[in-house]
């Protein structure tokens, strides 16, 4: 069963555990795991950051489910490349004409990696979790909180009852943190996951990289070529490039543009560019002033040249975006147009809003090369307007237990899980966004009766945001990967951000 949608687009506690996993699966791990590779039977993945946990059903980050997800955990339904939805752990689904009821049939062959057989009471289990008072779930209030029922009238049937009708929860279903977890390990599944994937965890050496090997459990396992996957966490730019040109590394995932357009005369690479769903913006911290005071928000927006930023810090691979949407979305509205350049309305917006000049503000910067390179970019523009910026870069760790808990002014951050914008009707999330008015709306969204009502709607939502600043948007990205000649099974385009080793060969 297929349903389509529009879209283009950690470390183990002993090391007796290691030889554990080994002993398990009849491959050995060396000390060092890149030299227990063989070329043609594994695969070196480096990503920029490096994951606070690996359980993506508690932890925000979305350098989790690169590792785990469709790898160790998998979903009753998955998104593919093209972003299509298919049966995973669930091989048939069905649901009710008032989109209230959603029926699924789990297949009889799904084993976690410890030998226990997937039933109905484990997804009961995960998403009960999931949507607990004490979850730390990202997607809690745009699934979770909207499931009124979990029913598993046999071992293979699990129904869900909603609160009102969502036209994307097969796709919210699908994301990594709707996975499907072990009842019996899910405490330790930050740190050693069990799951039903075709890849299973054997280690995590902090700093350096996640190691999986090939779970001769999964249902599918003749099909799996590649024995092995370690993910190698490699922030610096230059170090990317360095890795890859070296034979540290097979495949480098969202590599710095300018690192990218290196290796494309290079007969020894391939280099893919394809569509996501991330939305770059200029997050604002909505609890702090002057930044709750519209006209304050709206002279920031005004004043980032965003074709400027996406030509010098993007290389021209981007597009333009106003609102917290792109142009993957089915329905998407283009509001650029909304706060054109122009640092002279910025100033008068300034000088409305009382705001003495000049304004000093902090500006969180994550380790990655998009905000490394922008943040200097952004600090300039707002410079011209009377806005100083004290640029504060931070690890992925530090942005997390900092930023993403409301200790900031604003941070040059990308969002990429896609149709994520209920994150602005929850006045807790870490910008802190408080407006009824949209709250009322996505109300409205989610019940209305019929597709025209809810297409109008999905419009509203775009042009409320927008009006309101709720941050200053700037840019989708086009998304590069440079990988080895001879590797096969990539993904071009990242509706959500995934890597499927299983799909992955050596020709």
């Amino acid at each position: 069963m297929t349903f389509t949608r529009r879209h283009t687009l950690c470390v183990l506690s002993h090391a007796a555990s290691v030889g554990g996993w080994a002993a398990l699966t009849g491959i050995g791990l060396a000390a060092h795991p890149v030299l227990a590779q063989t070329r043609k039977t594994g695969v070196v993945i480096s990503i920029s950051l490096e994951p606070d946990s690996l359980d993506p059903t508690q932890s925000a980050a979305a350098s989790i489910g690169e590792v785990v997800h469709y790898n160790v955990f998998e979903n009753l339904v998955r998104i593919n490349e093209n972003g299509t939805l298919s049966g995973q752990l669930a091989h048939a689904w069905s649901q009710d004409e008032a989109g209230l009821r959603y029926t699924f049939q789990l297949r009889k062959d799904v084993l976690f990696h410890d030998g226990a057989a997937l039933d109905a009471q484990a997804v009961r289990f995960s998403f009960e979790r999931a949507g607990a008072p004490s979850s730390t779930n990202k997607a809690r209030k745009a699934l979770f909180d909207n499931i009124a029922r979990i029913d598993t009238p046999d071992p293979h049937t699990v129904v869900l009852t909603l609160h009102h009708p969502d036209a994307s929860v097969l796709f919210r279903l699908s994301e990594s943190p709707a996975v499907i977890l072990h009842p019996a390990s899910a405490k330790q599944a930050a740190s050693a996951p069990v799951g039903t994937g075709p890849y299973q965890f054997a280690q995590w050496r902090k700093g350096w990289g996640v190691t999986l090997v090939k779970s001769r459990r999964y249902r599918h396992a003749a099909r799996v070529q590649l024995e092995q996957a370690t993910f190698r966490f490699i922030s610096d730019p230059e170090l990317q490039a360095q890795a890859v040109r070296s034979g540290e590394i097979d495949v480098f995932f969202n590599i710095a543009t300018d690192n990218a357009l290196r290796f494309r005369s290079d007969p020894r690479y391939q280099v893919l560019v394809g569509a996501s769903n991330g939305k770059g913006m200029l997050a604002f911290n909505h609890r702090r002033a002057p930044l709750s005071d519209v006209r304050v928000r709206r002279a920031i927006c005004h004043a980032i040249d965003r074709e400027g930023f996406i030509k010098n810090v993007l290389h021209g691979q981007g597009s333009a975006i106003g609102s917290h949407f792109t142009p993957a979305d089915a329905g998407y509205v283009h509001l650029t147009g909304v706060y054109p350049f122009d640092p002279a309305r910025a100033r008068a917006l300034l000088k409305a809003a009382g705001v003495k000049l000049p304004l000093q503000l902090s500006l969180s910067l994550p380790p990655t090369p998009y905000a490394r390179a922008g943040g200097p970019v952004v600090a300039a523009a707002l410079a011209q307007v009377g806005i100083v910026l004290d640029i504060q870069p931070v690890d992925w760790a530090q942005w997390l237990a900092g930023t993403f808990k409301g200790d900031f002014d604003v941070t040059l951050i990308n969002h990429v899980e896609p149709l994520d914008y209920k994150i602005y009707a929850d006045p807790a999330y870490y910008f802190g966004y408080d407006s009824a008015d949209f709250r009322a709306l996505v109300a409205r969204h989610d019940v209305a009766p019929n597709a025209r009502a809810r297409a109008l709607l999905f419009a509203q939502l775009q042009r409320y945001l927008a009006a309101d600043a709720a941050n200053a948007w700037i840019f989708t990205p086009q998304l590069s990967t440079v990988a080895r000649k001879g590797l096969s099974g990539l993904w071009m385009n990242y509706p959500i951000f995934v890597h499927d080793v299983a799909a992955m060969s050596w020709e």
